[in-house]
């Protein structure tokens, strides 16, 4: 009998896992999709002259390995709007990835030694356990303030670190919840990073889709502590199929030259990313975001039509996200999470995530990316789940 390796035992996605039992369940019935955040399953769509830029670079031949840093002038306009919002860094601390995803894999990998942690939020997102356990290093949660808007809550950071500790990793805008945080307590994560001598990684993927409010503010905003910020094409560009993503590390003190070092040996060492598209990186960047007010609009009006009506449910209730596309509605009927959902899934066709899935028990995350129909039918199933399990 041939063994799959150790490592691979802790790897979970629930994300994708639940996938799996939906499709199985498709076969008996009509599924609704709500576990998967792709805006292009449903009416949203890239905007055309990101499009446009990946066609021509196919037709203009741009099809060979690119540097292993990525195409030099996508790096180029990474580092000038980086620039623009405040993020400090330069080319040579630029590097694409595989969307978020490899880029937090290749910098967990370069930052941590085996039993070395860093600290990720609860709920988390399923990434980063998975980096880290595949790496054999060590996670501590601090808890996000469901009752206070799932803001952070410092004292409950400091009280994680301990002497192992390497890095916190920030989700902002966040995903499972939607949470958003503001300029003070980004400022307090980051004093918390100076005292203790550790780095930054700050996963700003939605930072154009705000729904509540106008700002977001980036860990990058203090030169004071190294900070690697990442973000792509995915969410704010609607191209989450490319899976054109950066990672900026700031460090002007330059504290972590050999880490950097170690990143792009790691870019190396995987040749390069896909070579036409990240051609598209350039003008989606340089162009104005004019396609995210229609995309704003359609969230916003999704995102109130799922917390009115969850919360008009007896035995669920949901904090207002304030930004991104999802909720994190929590249970409180006396069922396991994970029962919800399979139960949701199987009796209702309704496909959802269990909160355990981010390491929160009791919860379970919802996409409203649907259109205001759809939605509201799948409400109705859950309501009428929710009334089978009182």
């Amino acid at each position: 009998m041939i063994r799959a390796a150790d490592r691979t035992r802790k790897i979970k996605y629930a994300i994708r896992d639940i996938a799996i039992l939906a499709k199985q369940t498709e076969k008996e019935k009509k599924v609704i999709y709500l576990n998967v955040g792709d805006p292009n399953k449903f009416d949203f769509d890239t905007p055309g002259h990101v499009k446009k830029a990946a066609i021509d670079a196919i037709k203009g031949r741009h099809n060979y390995y690119a540097e292993s840093q990525g195409v030099k002038e996508g790096i180029e306009a990474i580092v000038k709007h980086n620039n623009k919002l405040g993020i400090d860094t330069d080319e040579k601390s630029v590097m694409t990835t595989y969307g978020v995803t490899e880029g937090v894999s290749t910098c967990v990998a370069a930052l941590l030694n085996s039993g070395e942690n860093m600290l990720i939020s609860r709920p988390s997102y399923p990434l980063y356990p998975a980096a880290l356990n595949l790496f054999s290093c060590g996670m501590k949660f601090y808890t996000l303030d469901e009752e206070n808007g799932w803001e952070l809550d410092t004292r409950d950071i400091e009280k994680q670190i301990d002497i192992k500790t390497r890095a916190i990793s920030i989700i902002n805008p966040h995903n499972p919840t939607g949470g958003v945080y503001d300029k003070k307590m980004i400022k307090e994560v980051i004093n918390l990073a100076g005292q203790h001598d550790l780095v930054i990684l700050s996963d700003e993927i939605y930072s154009d889709l705000i729904l509540e409010g106008k700002m977001h503010y980036t860990a990058a905003m203090s030169g004071e502590v190294p900070v690697i910020t990442f973000n792509g094409l995915a969410k704010n560009f609607l191209a989450p199929g490319w899976r054109i993503g950066w990672l900026a590390i700031t460090d002007r003190e330059q504290k972590m030259t050999g880490v950097r070092d170690a990143i792009m040996q790691l870019g190396r060492a995987r040749l390069c990313m896909t070579t036409p598209l990240q051609h598209a990186i350039k003008p989606a960047l340089e162009k104005k975001k004019t396609h995210l007010k229609e995309v704003i609009r359609k969230m916003r009006k999704r995102r109130n039509i799922i917390c009115r009506r969850i919360n008009e449910i007896e035995g669920l209730s949901v904090v207002k996200p304030k930004a991104a596309f999802y909720a994190f509605p929590r249970i409180h009927a006396k069922i396991d999470d994970k029962d919800f959902v399979t139960g949701l899934l199987k009796e209702e066709g309704v496909a959802t995530v269990f909160g355990s899935g981010f390491d929160m028990p009791g919860h379970f995350r919802i996409v409203y990316l649907p259109q205001e129909k759809l939605l509201n039918e799948a409400c109705d199933r859950i309501e009428r789940f929710m009334k089978t399990i009182r």
